[in-house]
């Protein structure tokens, strides 16, 4: 690092934006009235709001589909409106086109929704009893019900759903039915490997809401038929990559957020997304003497496998890089009331995101996200990463930042534009853009 990035040497540095404390950083201070006007439109609620709205309205995010394809178009036309070089990579994706997801039982038939990677039954179903997998004793071609415990849940790959799944299958059951419990009683879809399904025999899900008749007929050993089928394939899915290139010579900046996951995804991804497109539109004028690296991966929900290409084939040399900020899951997304059978909204941030950053930077970003529900407590990297962070830790870029966590509808079909509220969108946004200036030497 140069001595204007070490602390030495004259002109705005890290050193002297850390003791600006909580004031704005400095290189903001410096601007000329228009431009301050401008970001401030920029990073206004307005605009943020719109472009989460617009990504919303692209439907269903799974990798590779037509939301998630959409949506690639959009950001790509954005980053090359503002000066980027875009360029995409393509890579493989599963996919599966439910055509019937359903449990009969005696007169009744419950909806249920297919986990991928989904392994079907034949045509006609599976006609087995349920069974409470809680229960001691064999499962043999039983269709076993898994109660989970309450929580935002996220991956199959999380021992408390890896292990009792494992614990039914070696038990012999024959399908596998997970209930989510978790606070709006809607079937969650879990992020799962690309490789190979986690369960050999059907896997489906049901919310806790509807879960209760189920319960009972498991209590009791009644026979059910478990119908689970569609069409599936591969199909290819991007990443897309701005690059806006100042010479061979100049550090990098780099800013990655995913896009793609299993439902229409507004809270979930909607916020990174809409402070992606804000900081990528602010960046070229902020930082000109920097090469600029913005991505926008797919494949999130099959456990990072858009990052993980991304990374190897078009990041930078870490020891080229300044900083690295990666906007991930619940970003900014509303809290709400927990209420018996209900969520009553409210006008604040959910606190359940987190914020990360290398450890260099931990009491400069509390500075600016002081107030801000869950990420005015930075904690460092090194105490463990999460989401498409770990790839960025991983690939060795030592100076970084993330955001992720989970909201009331994360990986749920009611993951919708309820979820947003536009002023701690906004705050999320301007703390990033302070923080991103405080990260990086400005001066070159």
């Amino acid at each position: 690092m140069s001595a204007a990035g070490n602390g030495s040497g004259s002109g705005t540095n890290r050193r002297t934006l850390l003791k600006a404390g909580l004031t704005a950083p400095l290189a903001l201070q410096a601007m000329p009235a228009g431009a301050m006007a401008k970001d401030d439109a920029v990073f206004g609620s307005e605009k943020l709001v719109a472009d989460v709205r617009a990504y919303a309205e692209a439907g269903n995010k799974q990798s590779g589909g037509p939301g998630d394809r959409w949506t690639a178009d959009w950001a790509a036309k954005r980053l090359a409106a503002a000066s980027f070089a875009v360029e995409r990579q393509g890579f493989d994706v599963p996919w599966f086109e439910s055509g019937r997801a359903d449990l009969a039982v005696g007169d009744a038939r419950i909806a249920l929704t297919a986990q991928p990677l989904v392994v079907q039954t034949a045509a006609g179903g599976l006609t087995a009893p349920l069974r409470l997998a809680e229960l001691p004793g064999p499962l043999d071609g039983a269709i076993a019900v898994i109660r989970l415990p309450y929580r935002r849940w996220s991956t199959l790959v999380d021992r408390a759903v890896r292990e009792p799944l494992a614990d039914a299958l070696a038990r012999g059951a024959g399908a596998v039915i997970l209930v989510t419990t978790g606070p709006s009683g809607e079937a969650l879809l879990f992020n799962a490997p690309a490789d190979k399904p986690l369960s050999d025999r059907p896997l489906a899900l049901l919310g806790s809401a509807k879960a209760a008749p189920i319960v009972e007929a498991a209590r009791y050993g009644r026979e059910a038929t478990l119908t689970l089928t569609g069409t599936s394939g591969q199909r290819t899915a991007e990443n897309i990559i701005g690059r806006r290139l100042r010479g061979d010579d100049r550090r990098w900046l780099a800013v990655s957020t995913p896009r793609s996951g299993w439902t229409d995804c507004a809270g979930e991804r909607g916020p990174g997304i809409a402070i992606w497109l804000a900081l990528a539109e602010w960046a070229p004028r902020v930082f000109p003497q920097h090469n600029l690296l913005f991505v926008c991966n797919s494949g999130h929900e099959y456990e990072n496998l858009g990052a993980s290409h991304l990374v190897e084939a078009f990041g930078p040399p870490p020891a080229k890089t300044d900083f690295w900020l990666h906007l991930g899951a619940n970003a900014a997304t509303r809290d709400w009331q927990e209420m018996p059978g209900r969520l009553l909204p409210l006008p604040s941030a959910d606190p359940y995101r987190f914020l990360m950053t290398s450890p260099d930077l931990v009491e400069r970003a509390r500075a600016i996200f002081t107030g801000q529900p869950g990420i005015e407590m930075a904690y460092p990297s090194s105490d463990g990463a999460a989401g498409e962070l770990t790839e960025v830790v991983k690939a060795g870029y030592p100076r970084h930042a993330g955001i992720f966590g989970a909201h009331r509808h994360h990986h749920a079909a009611g993951d919708d534009m309820a979820t947003i509220v536009a002023e701690p969108l906004a705050a999320t946004a301007r703390g990033f853009r302070d923080l991103l200036v405080a990260a990086v030497p400005v001066a070159r």
